[in-house]
């Protein structure tokens, strides 16, 4: 019996995203964070005692000369094969021009695949063969199927494939296959990377993106990790483990204010929520988003100062749970007053149904105007706010529905007061 353990996307040093907008992010850790998860993954890999470490594509995040990562890369890769941890790697589409991959010589025992053609090595002692090819550009728009060698008889066949398969969403179309093309391989495992989500395509045989092993922002939330395969006489039995190794979990926070009956009953509940986030993370670091929701009586409270609510709601996260345990990466306050429409005189009853029914194209031009004014009253205005401002973007003759429902939030907060 032996392990093997299927990794994919390192994005080794990757910019990770959502940190500029916020000079208290702890920038620091969150960028470090795809070397440690790799560090975790070793670790994991010494205290399995595995066999091999599969690692399919995207080492590093694109085609720079900093011979650090490569160098990191390297030592934790010695620290496998000092133990007699063999690996089988190829690049994907993110690493495959990288100047480090082609040049830093890796250990015996380590073994980075062609991208001309499909190699296959063979692993005599644990009767195991792993085929793969990585990619000699970034943008392999053709099938590399077809360059795959049939399975090596008398052994567990394991391909290796960075690929898009069927297509995914958010992901370019490299390399693309269906499962059932994978399937007719004859291969009893298909370690697969470059779709970021963990999922199983096939279970007979098994055909599976191990996802990456880091988040790097808010759109790859959840747990990251690593595949652990059991092969016993020859065959893989039970299920492919996932096995979370991320160091920072990112995580959309969804919060129903609905029934809050003002501010503090509105952060009590806030408090809870984001108590019951950090304990789901399971002591890693959480990169957060929160979006408030729901009708509530709290809601003018919390849409008349937006700066001040934010900050109420970061001073929540640090009570929950600590500077090192939470990190609020955007709050989103989409709340609505509770009774809607509500009105003291007949007067406010009108403003309040015209606010309702307006149509916000026929409002646009007055509204690029009365933004154009206000920023020119006060010079160097502009350029202190920059053109994302909504103030500038509404100048300009941006007026997104968001920023619409923004100022109908505020009015009726206005009116509920």
């Amino acid at each position: 019996m032996y392990k093997i353990l299927h990794c994919a996307d390192l994005h080794l040093d990757s910019p990770l995203r959502g940190l500029e907008a916020d000079p208290d992010a702890p920038a620091d850790r969150i960028r470090g964070a795809t070397r440690a998860a790799f560090t975790k993954l070793v670790d994991f890999a010494l205290d399995q005692n595995v066999k091999i470490v599969l690692i399919a594509g995207d080492l590093y995040d694109g085609d720079w000369q900093d011979w650090r990562t490569g160098q990191f890369l390297i030592r934790e890769l010695e620290r496998l094969t000092s133990a007699g941890i063999k690996i089988v790697a190829i690049s994907g589409n993110h690493d495959a021009e990288s100047v480090i991959t082609r040049k830093l010589r890796w250990p015996d025992g380590a073994k980075l695949l062609a991208t001309g053609r499909a190699e296959t090595v063979l692993f005599p002692e644990l009767g195991l063969a792993v085929h793969g090819r990585g990619f000699s550009t970034k943008a392999v728009t053709e099938s590399l199927l077809p360059s795959y060698p049939q399975p090596t008889p008398g052994m567990l066949n394991v391909g290796l494939l960075h690929t898009c398969a069927n297509g995914r969403p958010g992901h370019e179309k490299y390399a693309p296959c269906t499962p059932e093309q994978l399937a007719a391989q004859g291969y009893d495992y298909w370690a697969l990377g470059h779709i970021h989500a963990r999922e199983v395509l096939c279970r007979d045989p098994w055909i599976v993106f191990s996802g990456n092993l880091q988040g790097r922002h808010i759109g790859e939330e959840g747990a990251k990790g690593a595949m652990l395969i059991t092969v016993e006489d020859g065959k893989i039995v039970g299920e492919p483990a996932h096995h979370a190794l991320d160091v920072v979990r990112w995580r959309k926070i969804p919060i129903d204010l609905a029934g809050a009956a003002d501010e503090e009953a509105a952060l009590s509940r806030i408090r809870h929520e984001l108590g019951d986030a950090i304990t789901g993370a399971e002591g890693r670091m959480l990169a957060a988003r929160v979006r408030l929701f729901g009708a509530t009586a709290s809601h003018a409270a919390l849409v008349r100062d937006a700066g001040a609510t934010r900050e109420k709601i970061r001073a929540e996260a640090l009570a929950a749970g600590g500077g090192d345990a939470l990190w609020l990466e955007q709050i989103e306050i989409e709340t609505t007053p509770l009774v809607a429409g509500a009105a003291r005189d007949p007067m406010e009853a009108l403003l309040l149904h015209n606010i309702e029914t307006a149509d916000p194209a026929l409002l646009v031009a007055d509204l690029q105007a009365y933004a154009a004014q206000l920023l020119d009253r006060a010079p160097g205005l502009r350029a202190a706010l920059g053109d994302d401002h909504p103030a500038a973007r509404a100048a300009a003759g941006e007026i997104t529905p968001a920023l619409m429902a923004q100022a109908r939030a505020l009015l009726l907060a206005k009116l509920g007061a």
